[in-house]
């Protein structure tokens, strides 16, 4: 009788101790869920709601990083190495979570935005082509930004100079200039047009 006893004891601390670590988890989750929504409803649109695109969005985000600064520093192999990456993450993106506004604006960007990245992937050795599509990059992953975040603060950038005078904009990571379309012959040549946050 004493051992049937203080098995049920047993049992029951487990239980409770079990229960409790689920609601632990049930409320951290929550928690994540939350931070997600707030992070993303300063972008005008219904946040995303699920983690999983928040991180899509990103990584999309850090392979262009990537490909701006391979470009500041006129490395035409590691800006396609990163155009390369961003294409398999847009080929890897799950839309479904997305509400039917976020998928129209979504469906809007994508086709052209991998394209860009694509060609920036398919021609290394051949930067200037590279930074035309570069350019028209910057414009898609702008708005990729504005309705989704970007999941760190960033600064959406201007060159007066680029394109025969008619201008082309970026997105840093840093407030310091590091121009991507004239590389190191012109690295400071821009500035600060807004902070996305």
């Amino acid at each position: 009788m004493k051992y049937l006893i203080f098995g049920l004891a047993i049992s029951v601390l487990g239980f409770t101790a079990c229960n409790s670590n689920s609601e632990k988890k049930s409320k951290e989750t929550h928690d994540m869920s939350q931070h997600d929504m707030n992070m993303h409803d300063s972008a005008g649109v219904a946040p995303v709601n699920t983690a999983s695109e928040s991180v899509n969005i990103s990584s999309m985000v850090t392979y262009y990083l990537q490909m701006k600064n391979a470009f500041a520093k006129d490395d035409s192999k590691e800006a396609s190495a990163a155009g390369n990456e961003m294409v398999k993450t847009f080929a890897n993106f799950n839309k479904s979570a997305l509400t039917a506004e976020q998928t129209k604006i979504y469906n809007d960007i994508e086709d052209d935005a991998r394209e860009h990245a694509e060609h920036i992937g398919s021609n290394a050795g051949k930067i200037e082509h590279q930074r035309e599509h570069f350019d028209m990059l910057s414009k898609d992953v702008y708005q990729l930004v504005k309705t989704f975040g970007g999941g760190q603060k960033l600064y959406y950038d201007h060159c007066p100079m680029y394109n025969d005078g008619k201008g082309a904009n970026w997105i840093s990571e840093t407030r310091e200039i590091k121009n991507p379309y004239y590389g190191k012959s012109m690295s400071t040549c821009g500035s600060v047009k807004e902070e996305l946050k």
